[in-house]
């Protein structure tokens, strides 16, 4: 199949886009990729939808925001997809399938005995109609309403994207997005995946906060400033990095406050330091020593942070594009082939990447009639 993937992250950037085509097992080629950075007032919508649904109780009906954001995310998809297609010499008549897979408002593990709960949106339904081909949307839910964790979903990408590299175990990728998050394959089924811990979005926090811009360009910002010992320790004696993998996060779980007194180059060094001595704990947690990482997803970027990581993991660590892979598109491209395999009914989730129980597939199926 031709499937167009979408990926809008939680740092609220652009609509990343990119044509695989699959079985959702195999990739049989790669086609064109892109991205149509995010309106402000799209920005502004979103995180008025994001405040409100940190504060939402469970079971309350949802706000209109949800609705208004939910129909916006899918006008952007629709035009953002419209003008790349054009652009590609394509339409959307050339697609088997869509795979979007929204805008994250709300990400909540489960704790406690009680499930999680994580809402993703964009009007699937909607853009089906609109494009006049199915959409496969809404992938982490089925996973959270099994006592999953809901993410991470790329590492089965990862796989099948290695496999298409000539890439073997063992295998680690780092996606630094907002959140970071690792796949570790030692071969075979013998794969683990979690959250490590904040990305970009504490810096991002901080940066924008403070009016220097909407994230840390080239690290700069870090590289002018020094790493406050203390904060970076405050910063790591938290829960999350004692409690079991898999586990995820939610964008806003860890707060910036520990560096509010500091000047902003120096929280901006030491959030960078404590991204990268978070995934070095990860790395300890499920006792790998890792020969090597690919590291995808904007962080890669930052020459800071991945010296930060090289020195704190005492391994080579690698651009996604070192391996001919498309660091921008990774994402992307990874809900276009979950988009094949929930289609087939193949499982996009298993119990070394998000906790559910036993493999299990997802997402919800909209078409254009």
């Amino acid at each position: 199949m031709r499937i167009l993937g979408f990926m809008t992250g939680t740092s609220l950037d652009a609509v990343d886009m990119a044509i695989l085509e699959t079985d959702g097992e195999v990739l049989t080629d790669f086609g064109p990729a892109g991205e149509e950075p995010l309106s402000d007032p799209l920005r502004a919508l979103l995180r008025d939808a994001i405040r409100t649904a940190l504060d939402h109780p469970r079971d309350a009906p949802d706000p209109p925001v949800f609705a208004a954001a939910s129909r916006a995310v899918a006008e952007v998809h629709l035009s953002a997809g419209t003008a790349f297609l054009a652009s590609c010499g394509l339409d959307w008549s050339d697609l088997d399938l869509v795979g979007m897979h929204g805008q994250t408002v709300l990400h909540e593990r489960p704790s406690a005995g009680r499930k999680g709960r994580t809402l993703q949106l964009g009007d699937g339904a909607w853009l089906a109609r609109a494009t006049g081909v199915p959409v496969v949307f809404d992938f982490r839910t089925v996973d959270v309403a099994a006592g999953g964790e809901g993410a991470p979903l790329a590492p089965v990408y990862h796989l099948a994207r290695a496999a298409a590299s000539g890439l073997t175990a063992p295998l680690a990728v780092l996606n630094i997005g907002g959140v970071a998050n690792l796949t570790c394959w030692a071969g075979g089924d013998q794969i683990t995946a979690f959250d490590t811990g904040p990305g970009n979005g504490l810096i991002d926090q901080v940066v924008t906060a403070r009016g220097a811009g909407r994230f840390d360009v080239d690290g700069r910002l870090a590289a002018a400033g020094v790493i406050s010992e203390p904060v970076l320790s405050r910063l790591m004696d938290h829960s999350w990095f004692s409690e079991p993998a898999p586990k995820s996060l939610d964008r806003y779980d860890f707060s910036p406050a520990p560096t509010d007194a500091l000047s902003l180059e120096d929280a901006v060094a030491t959030l960078t330091a404590f991204t990268a001595e978070a995934v070095a704990s990860g790395f300890r947690l499920v006792g790998v020593e890792p020969s090597g990482l690919i590291v995808t997803g904007g962080g890669r970027r930052n020459p800071v942070l991945m010296a930060a990581l090289a020195d704190r993991l005492g391994c080579e660590v690698v651009t996604a594009e070192s391996v001919g892979w498309r660091g921008d598109a990774l994402e992307a491209e990874a809900f276009a082939f979950l988009a094949a395999r929930c289609l087939r009914g193949l499982p996009i989730s298993f119990p070394g990447t998000t906790g559910v129980r036993a493999p299990m597939t997802g997402g919800r199926l909209a078409q254009p009639g």
